[in-house]
């Protein structure tokens, strides 16, 4: 009975399986990537294969080479050191002989001179003093002079470089550093101490030759195989030679430094280095053309599958492109709000999109391929329509569009606005007409309710009492004018032009408020060349009007800056301020007028003291006269004191006529001090009356201020005048009738000020009526008129400053009132006087 055989295991063939599933899902263009960069990683990694291997056959070398530079220079060095201790164990037995006297000095020098015909590398053997004399002593003839000493010679500090100083402390050899200026003559010296007694007594001083040390110390095969040098810890070169750098060859751009080493050459130490450098005369030509030829080939390997690569991924990236190309043609078909419809040259429907479906509620099957009439025509515009499509195929469309009736599927019909083109294929040839079609019903609406509020907004500004004019900068035509201007000034751009120029003549006040925006802001400051006042008051004298003119800037519909001038008449309400103004300057000098009234009583009394004093005078200077009792110089001083009460009361009386005498309002820089001083001449003559004493206090270098001092002096008065009668009225003790007054600078609204503050110890002023104490006709006196502390604060205000008033307060109880107010520093009086002087009327 025969067995079946076993069928072979499913895993190779389900990996592979899977495996071709995997590729078949991938797109062409991620099959082609796989298929160009398989070859290109296999390409690469046989490089880097080879690189490694090359690489490291060439570090193990390198290595091998190192061990052996070493192994050599530690031989060398053994050699010197052996030879070094033999020659300083032969100085040490001499040392030992003269420490036990056996030899003379002659059998010294015999001895040195054996040791040096000898050995070459010793140039020089001495036999020194513990005070540095030399006491025997051998050269070499072929020493260096520096090296050859006479007996009897002393040595310098700086000649052993501090190893007798050494081998006298420690009692042991000591070798110095090399020494000698010239590299090639250096020598090298060993200290053998001596001893007498446990005394230093000397050293015994052999000098080595360090080019003898080389040539006679370093074995010949070591020298034939490196280039051998001693050093010392400068790293000058004392005996032998090294390779420069650019000397040393390298088997490739990345080897390793030449081949090197060094070591202290001992007993020395660390002042005398042996260092050894292989040499390398001769390139690896076998091992490096190789390895060019291999990188040559796997470049040019990879040269040839990028290549590949990236002609694969042009042609993927042309097919990708296309596809988004046709995918953004068709998306912009779908997505735009014009109709488009195609057209043959026998007028049937080829092509409609979406938008244009969308508008005729039409759906593309039942629109291609059908001919006029189309069933979006309305039927009452058949004939129409009929003619336009001939146009249309015959080229006679005009190229501005025409607008047309369309009807809806549903029967609504909407207005729209059609543009006509050629339709050209590649070859250039004409295959039909492409009409855009586009919703111009609410454009219409729209267009037509504009036209409208034209038409309202032109009879408003017809309507108006103001004068309306447009222009550009710097020109004369005029772009709008209403029917006012056009009654003064006719349609010229002469009166537009001489309006700015009379606004423009008037100074442009400085705004209260600090952060009032510029009316220029945000213009071109270049174009802006006749840039008025915002608002003027001009007088025009053809019209024999008062006109305020308004300015401001705006963009004309071409896009020129053009600048709007309204001008309103304000002739009557010119001609009621001049009239309030007149009677304000009355109402001032009225109120001057009572205020001495009510002083009458003490100004005269005032007055009855110098004139009492002049009679008494004159009286007894004619007693005097007549008895002949009186000399020429009592009759001078006599008549120079009456002549002083006179003049005294002069200025009483002249001080009282120019603060009642009428005048116009004349600002001028004032005197602070002065102004004080004036209205405390006359305050003072009521306040002694009433038994008030008056404390004035004014700041020292007060700047002048640009006021009317009469009008100031008036406010000054009538303020201290009302704090005496309030403290009369309250009945304080004799200790607490006093006023304060005090005058100084300030900062108020970001300016600098001049603050004057009346302080009085009266009953103060009730809280129900601190803001109805400056209306007019309103007092809190029993016989008062009302108006003092209403022209006060308007005298103030007329200034450009603020008025203010509060109790002052002890606890609960008031114990007086201050009155206060502030004129700024910089006035604008001067620039508003200039105003009012240019009326011709006034």
């Amino acid at each position: 009975m025969t067995r079946e055989p076993t069928p072979p295991p499913q895993r190779p063939r389900e990996a592979t399986t899977w495996w071709k599933r995997w590729w078949r899902k991938l797109p062409p263009s991620r099959q082609d990537r796989f298929a160009t960069l398989g070859p290109l990683l296999a390409v690469l990694l046989f490089l880097c294969a080879i690189v490694v291997a090359i690489a490291y056959l060439r570090y193990e070398e390198i290595d091998r080479e190192q061990e052996a530079v070493t192994r050599d220079v530690e031989y060398a060095q053994q050699r010197l050191r052996l030879r070094l201790l033999e020659r300083q164990e032969q100085l040490m037995r001499l040392a030992r002989e003269v420490d036990n006297k056996e030899i003379s000095t002659e059998e010294f020098e015999f001895q040195a001179e054996s040791l040096i015909s000898q050995f070459p590398e010793l140039i020089a053997i001495n036999w020194v003093d513990a005070r540095r004399n030399i006491l025997a002593s051998y050269a070499s003839p072929s020493a260096p002079l520096s090296a050859q000493r006479q007996p009897g010679a002393t040595l310098a500090a700086n000649e052993t470089d501090g190893s007798f100083e050494l081998a006298r402390d420690l009692r042991q050899p000591i070798y110095s550093r090399p020494m000698g200026e010239e590299p090639r003559l250096a020598t090298l010296m060993l200290q053998v101490p001596l001893s007498e007694q446990g005394r230093f007594a000397g050293t015994v001083m052999g000098e080595y030759a360090i080019d003898g040390l080389m040539r006679f110390g370093v074995p010949p095969e070591i020298m034939s195989r490196y280039a051998v040098a001693l050093m010392d810890d400068r790293e000058r070169v004392l005996s032998g030679s090294l390779q420069s750098p650019s000397a040393v060859q390298r088997l490739l751009p990345w080897s390793a430094p030449p081949l090197e080493h060094e070591v202290p050459v001992s007993p020395v130490g660390n002042g005398l280095l042996l260092k050894a450098q292989g040499y390398r005369t001769s390139q690896d030509i076998v091992g490096n053309g190789f390895f060019w030829v291999i990188g040559a080939l796997s470049a040019l390997t990879v040269w040839m599958l990028l290549g590949t690569w990236r002609h694969t991924r042009r042609r993927v990236q042309a097919q990708q492109a296309l596809i988004a190309e046709t995918n953004f043609r068709r998306a912009m078909e779908n997505s735009m709000l014009t109709g488009m419809r195609a057209l043959d040259l026998q007028g049937r429907i080829s092509y409609v999109n979406p938008a244009f479906c969308f508008m005729t509620g039409w759906t593309e099957p039942e629109l291609v391929g059908r001919t006029a009439p189309f069933p979006y025509w309305p039927e009452e515009e058949y004939e129409y329509l009929t003619s336009r499509l001939d146009d249309e195929l015959n080229g006679r469309s005009t190229p501005g569009g025409f607008e047309v009736r369309v009807q809806r599927r549903d029967g609504t019909i909407f207005d729209a606005r059609m543009y006509v083109s050629p339709l050209i294929d590649p070859n250039q040839n004409q295959t039909g007409w492409m009409t855009s079609m586009t919703d111009i019903t609410e454009p219409k609406r729209i267009r037509e309710e504009l036209s409208a509020s034209y038409e309202r907004f032109t009879t408003v500004l017809e309507s108006l009492d103001s004068a309306v004019s447009v222009a550009p900068l710097g020109s004369n035509e005029v772009l709008f004018a209403n029917k006012l201007y056009r009654q003064w000034f006719g349609t010229r751009g002469h009166g537009h032009r001489r309006l700015l120029d009379l606004a423009s003549s008037q100074p442009n006040p400085v705004p209260d408020d600090g952060d009032a925006v510029d009316a220029f802001a945000g213009m071109p400051t270049d174009a802006l060349t006749d840039a008025g006042a915002e608002n003027a008051e001009v007088f025009v004298e053809d019209l024999g009007r008062w006109l305020e003119v308004r300015t401001r800037y705006l963009t004309w519909v071409d896009g020129r800056l053009a600048q709007m001038v309204i001008s309103s008449d304000i002739t009557t309400r010119r001609n009621a301020e001049i009239q309030a103004a007149q009677q304000a300057e009355r109402a001032q000098t009225a109120s001057r007028l009572i205020t001495m009234g009510e002083m009458a009583s003490s100004v005269a009394h005032e007055l009855n003291q110098p004139l009492t004093a002049i009679s008494n005078y004159c009286n007894g200077m004619i007693s005097r006269v007549n008895e002949q009792r009186i000399s020429t110089e009592e009759l001078l001083a006599a008549l120079d004191k009456t002549a002083r009460q006179a003049q005294r009361a002069g200025q009483i009386i002249q001080r009282i006529r120019s603060f009642v005498k009428r005048s116009e309002p004349n600002p001028t820089p004032s005197d602070v001090a002065q102004m004080v001083n004036n209205a405390i001449e006359l305050a003072d003559i009521e306040l002694r009356r009433q038994q008030v004493r008056l404390t004035p206090y004014v700041a020292a270098r007060l700047p002048s201020l640009m006021v009317d001092p009469i009008l100031i002096e008036q406010v000054l008065i009538n303020l201290l005048k009302n704090a005496g009668e309030a403290i009369a009225h309250a009945n304080r003790s004799q200790s607490e009738r006093y006023i304060e007054l005090r005058v100084g600078p300030r900062r108020e609204a970001d300016q600098d000020v001049v603050e004057f503050s009346v302080r009085d110890t009266g009953s103060g002023v009730p809280d129900e009526m601190i803001e109805r104490i400056y209306e007019a006709f309103y007092s809190t006196k029993s016989g008062g008129m009302g108006i003092g502390l209403k022209l006060c604060r308007s005298i103030v205000e007329s200034h450009h400053g603020r008025m203010q008033v509060k109790n002052i307060y002890n606890g609960e109880s008031v114990q007086g009132c201050c009155f206060s107010f502030w004129i700024p520093v910089v006035s604008r009086l001067k620039s508003e006087t200039a105003i009012q002087g240019s009326d011709p009327r006034r």
